[in-house]
């Protein structure tokens, strides 16, 4: 089985790497861009979808709109591709914003900042996966029929097994698709203009159709409901962040690299959502969140399906390319593909976050240690699992799940840039170089700006989606930071406890009790005996529990016609149990001498099939987990390897005590037991 296994994980996984060969998983700025900005990225192929959605609320007259709500979310957008830019320079270690709010806000605040972003991470992955399905959706509704669901499990698996290749690997695997959609996009745009010169007409099978208002919006109900979409268009923000907590993956210089991977995603990005703004804009396309307030011409309900609505960038290329379907594929082909791999950002930033956070003792130790492929295996399927969780919760509705996202990431935007401006002000006062300090106040005066521009977006986001589902997310982040604190707490009570002190010393137990573990005379408990007996415990004796009337007395006439000279006690046990007579009796030991030291040899069988495991060991591995939490007591197993064992051995093993070897015949076994010196001292300390 373990051999299956392995052959198994190297089919999917590939060859191990070791570690002198982290360097060859570095990672050039061409392929750091698709690894570490997908998510950003694909945004664009919803950011504007949630702009008019929300709009659409107060009906298509307030479309009029959507250009400025999107000119916000650009200026917003480069306020912190240019604050990031600082954090990479500053922190290079791949912390992000975690490590920038740990070292100048406090410990704590970078705790909190971690819980948002980790749920931030877990929503990217559910959120771009669910609307890469919309998308497949929507232009090919007879494949996906009603398994999105299905759909969306199936894409977040494909895209673990990529990651569990490794970063390198699954960057060039993802650099194809990510550039694919960029150029679909600009592509889509150069032959809509084309078209536009021409004199053609672009308009959305949607431009006629009448949107019904939910109400009348003036005043503050209309600045409200225009803030809502503001605060919707602002996931096209997500994912810049992960370049900052990246950065040890980018070839050297890093910083420099990262902070120019920065520069090239905020061009492209914003360029991507104005353009897709102005399209949607010019070609008439309209949505709602109900498909009953979207109406026809003749009045009649545009759609009865509620998953049949056609998403915007369907829409726009169905507008731009007409009757040239094969363009309206590949725009829908790679906005699938982007939004499928914009939850690679994710898997390589919530495993490494993971690993600085278990580095620092706030999740499990496992989070810590990389795979066979360099990558941080559980962090990546911790990740899968949870947004599994989320897809089936939320039945991979895109509307659904995007009221919880984006606030976690401003949480972090925010701090990271307040503890950037306490950052720069520290150094201002260490540093006395003019020019040093004449850098440090321009930077200081960037974060200042991007911590008010997040900060607002945050309080923003905060009262427009707050009883949308964005409450959710309010409790989540609290009670993962409260988990984090109480497994921190926990590794610093061990770490006290385990401490040795400079005047610590070893003392040696006043006599050393050995107990063997006896079920019948058979080859391992032979060996057991023969194991207890080279160590020269101070005494020595053989246990068993009277469990079937007759075996004891049946045990003990064999024992006794062997001739084993190591005393046989038959421990009572009217409940036909095995386990707590000999725990009750192994506590009496300690509690008559708390300083001896007392030592239960367990033999047991070593099997190579799975349902052999079943069907062995059981109370064996029951009574060894007991007896690890009595004081005073150690418990040493003494393996004998069937032959089925050979199956999973690289070589023949051998277990050894003295003349005792595997496949002995038992009487050599027998003779071995009985020609062992035993010399118990009771008036002295176990011999080394």
């Amino acid at each position: 089985m373990s051999n299956v296994s392995g052959f198994g994980k190297r089919i999917l996984v590939g060859r191990a790497l070791s570690s002198e060969q982290l360097h060859e998983t570095l990672l050039p700025k061409r392929i750091a861009l698709p690894v570490f900005a997908s998510d950003a990225l694909s945004s664009n192929a919803y950011a504007t979808q949630e702009i008019l959605l929300t709009l659409a609320i107060g009906g298509a007259a307030l479309y009029q709109y959507a250009p400025w709500v999107a000119a916000l979310v650009v200026l917003v957008f480069f306020v912190v591709v240019a604050s990031y830019r600082q954090n990479v320079h500053a922190y290079p270690s791949g912390g992000g914003d975690y490590e920038v709010v740990s070292t100048n806000l406090g410990p704590r605040a970078g705790v909190f900042v971690a819980s948002a972003l980790l749920v931030d991470y877990i929503l990217t992955v559910a959120v771009s996966i669910s609307s890469a399905v919309a998308n497949i959706r929507s232009a090919l509704p007879s494949m996906v029929g009603e398994h999105q669901v299905l759909w969306a499990v199936g894409l977040i698996v494909l895209i673990v097994l990529m990651n569990l290749r490794g970063v390198r690997e699954s960057g060039s695997a993802f650099a194809v698709p990510v550039y694919g959609f960029i150029l679909s996009i600009y592509g889509m745009v150069a032959f809509a203009l084309f078209r536009i010169l021409r004199g053609d007409t672009l308009s959305a099978e949607s431009a006629n159709w009448t949107v019904v208002a939910q109400g009348t919006f003036a005043g503050l109900a209309l600045a409200y409901l225009v803030a809502r979409a503001f605060s919707s268009g602002t996931t096209a923000l997500t994912g810049i962040e992960a370049i900052s907590n990246g950065v040890p993956a980018f070839k050297k210089p890093k910083s420099k690299n990262a902070a120019t991977t920065l520069l090239m995603l905020g061009l492209i990005a914003t360029s991507m959502f104005s353009l897709i703004t102005w399209l949607a804009i010019y070609t008439g396309v309209k949505v709602t969140e109900s498909n009953g307030d979207l109406l026809l011409p003749n009045g009649q309900q545009a759609y009865t399906d509620p998953q049949q609505q056609k998403t915007v960038m369907v829409q726009i290329a169905q507008a731009v390319f007409g009757d040239f379907h094969l363009g309206t594929f590949l725009v829908t082909a790679t906005t699938a593909l982007i939004l499928a791999l914009a939850a690679n950002t994710a898997f390589n930033g919530f495993p490494v976050l993971g690993s600085i956070l278990a580095r620092d003792g706030y999740l499990p130790r496992q989070l810590h240690t990389r795979g066979d492929r360099l990558a941080f295996s559980n962090g990546i399927l911790v990740l899968a699992g949870l947004a599994i969780f989320l897809v089936l919760v939320y039945k991979a509705d895109v509307t659904a799940l995007i009221q919880l996202y984006i606030l976690g990431v401003f949480v972090s935007f925010t701090l990271s840039q307040f503890g950037m401006i306490r950052h720069w002000t520290r150094l201002l006062r260490e540093s006395t170089e003019s020019k040093d300090r004449a850098r440090m106040f321009r930077s200081r005066i960037v974060n200042a700006v991007g911590f008010v521009m997040t900060g607002s977006v945050l309080i923003i986001v905060l009262a427009t989606k707050f009883t949308h589902g964005a409450w959710i997310v309010c409790i989540a982040m609290p009670l993962l930071y409260l988990l984090m604190q109480s497994i921190h707490k926990h590794y610093e009570h061990v770490k006290l406890e385990l401490a040795a002190d400079e005047s610590e010393s070893v003392t040696l137990p006043s006599r050393v009790h050995a107990i063997v573990l006896v079920s019948k005379v058979h080859k391992p408990t032979l060996r057991a005996i023969a194991f207890a007996r080279a160590t020269r415990p101070s005494s020595l004796e053989a246990v068993t529990v009277d469990v079937e009337e007759g075996e004891a007395d049946a045990l003990t006439a064999e024992w006794e016609r062997r001739g084993i000279p190591v005393p046989l006690k038959v421990l009572d046990s009217p409940y036909r149990e095995v386990t707590r007579p000999i725990l009750d009796y192994v506590r009496s030991l300690h509690r008559s001498s708390p300083r001896d030291l007392v030592i239960v040899y367990v033999p047991e069988y070593v099997v190579g099939r799975w349902w052999e495991q079943i069907l062995h060991n059981q109370s064996a591995l029951r009574l060894k987990a007991r007896l690890l939490f009595v004081p005073g007591v150690m418990v040493c197993a003494v393996p004998w390897q069937l032959a089925s064992s050979a199956l999973v051995s690289d070589r023949p093993e051998s277990v050894a005590v003295g003349a005792v070897r595997r496949g002995e015949p038992e009487a050599d076994i027998q003779e071995a037991v009985v020609a062992a010196e035993y010399r118990p001292d009771a008036d002295s300390a176990p011999r080394p």
